[in-house]
């Protein structure tokens, strides 16, 4: 009976740790900040899938290296330290093996945003209609003023994106 519930928690604990992801990429598109209770639920998630495996401190080792290179970077002022709490959770996350395959993923998708927000600092000013329109038309605003204004990115969108796409391929 015991054993039936094992493959349970390992598919929960993912599906959960997978919706705290997407949860965290649209807060940081909305408000520019990372939740320390999401990052923390994640890491649970991953503390909870790397014991499963045997492998906990082997991960808990991994992820504090990565924690630490991302608080090299935010130290630097390149990266929020929202998005570096993230970043080490998402390495926890992830089975030890696969975490330069996050970094790579998180750095291609990271790209992939940067263009995109070149691209969009490239369009001509919207007209200002607040609060009116259909929802993806005024998110396309508010990040148009914020390129404007020279706001941040909102890179937990790719560290999520990243761990997604690492932990399906």
């Amino acid at each position: 009976m015991s054993q039936n519930v094992f493959p349970l928690i390992t598919t929960s604990l993912t599906a959960g740790g997978m919706a705290l992801l997407l949860a965290a990429g649209a807060e940081d598109i909305a408000t520019r900040l990372v939740s320390n209770r999401l990052s923390l639920a994640l890491a649970l998630c991953g503390v909870g899938l790397r014991w499963r495996e045997g492998a906990l401190w082997i991960a808990v080792l991994a992820a504090l290296a990565v924690f630490l290179a991302g608080a090299f970077c935010w130290r630097r002022g390149w990266l929020g330290g929202g998005d570096v709490k993230l970043l080490g959770a998402a390495a926890l996350f992830v089975p030890p093996a696969r975490i330069p395959a996050l970094l790579l993923a998180t750095s291609l998708a990271g790209g992939a945003l940067a263009l995109l927000y070149l691209a969009l600092a490239a369009l001509p000013p919207a007209a200002p209609a607040r609060g009116k329109g259909p929802l993806p038309a005024r998110l396309l605003r508010i990040e148009r003023w914020r390129i404007r204004r020279h706001g941040p990115l909102p890179y937990a969108s790719a560290i999520a994106a990243g761990a997604v796409f690492t932990l399906f391929r």
